[in-house]
């Protein structure tokens, strides 16, 4: 590898270190806590963020939990006891902020994952999981801070978050390695 992409690797390495150190660990554990204890949990994300979020619904179901993403045919209602996690960096997609509505009015929790502690999805929230990184919404001019492109270090960000999530749910669910691989999909 050439000492330009090595740079690069460990610029980006320590971006997504910085901002994984600056997220507040008890709320990791409360946003655990909520799923594990979830009726149903219904997921979003828009864009990069989405295939992210898909990525942890997997990781949910594999632990056995009742995980459901926006847009599937077999997403079912929301209510009460249920919690609707949804991702939004900049934390004013419109379409976050609508289905954020739709779940309180059907009393479910709103568990959100942003940037942005002020936005207009973390006012809505009911729970907010802060990742201090760099999103598209304050990628250009004297607010950039990251080699990587646009929303980059906060979709990164969010992969390493959701992969030790995983591991504290695991641990707070009981789910066994097999248990997990058993679920499994064996249609690929």
């Amino acid at each position: 590898m050439s000492d330009r992409n090595e740079n690069l690797f460990k610029t980006a390495l320590a971006e997504l270190g910085g901002v994984l150190a600056r997220v507040d660990e008890s709320r990791i554990d409360a946003a655990c806590k909520m799923l594990a204890d979830a009726g149903q949990i219904v997921v979003y994300g828009c864009g990069r963020e989405a295939l992210q979020v898909k990525g942890f619904a997997m990781r949910l179901y594999h632990l056995g939990l009742p995980v459901f993403v926006v847009g599937d045919m077999n997403t079912p209602p929301l209510g009460p006891g249920d919690v609707f996690l949804a991702s939004s960096g900049p934390g004013e997609t419109t379409t976050v902020l609508t289905l954020m509505q739709v779940a309180h009015a059907a009393g479910a929790t709103n568990l959100l994952l942003t940037a942005q502690a002020e936005s207009s999805a973390a006012k809505r929230a009911d729970f907010t999981l802060l990742i201090p990184a760099q999103t598209m919404a304050n990628d250009q001019g004297a607010q950039k801070t990251s080699v990587l492109p646009m929303g980059s270090v906060f979709e990164g960000a969010l992969f390493l978050l959701f992969e030790v999530m995983v591991l504290r749910l695991k641990s707070l669910t009981g789910a066994s390695p097999e248990a997990m691989r058993a679920r499994h999909t064996n249609m690929e």
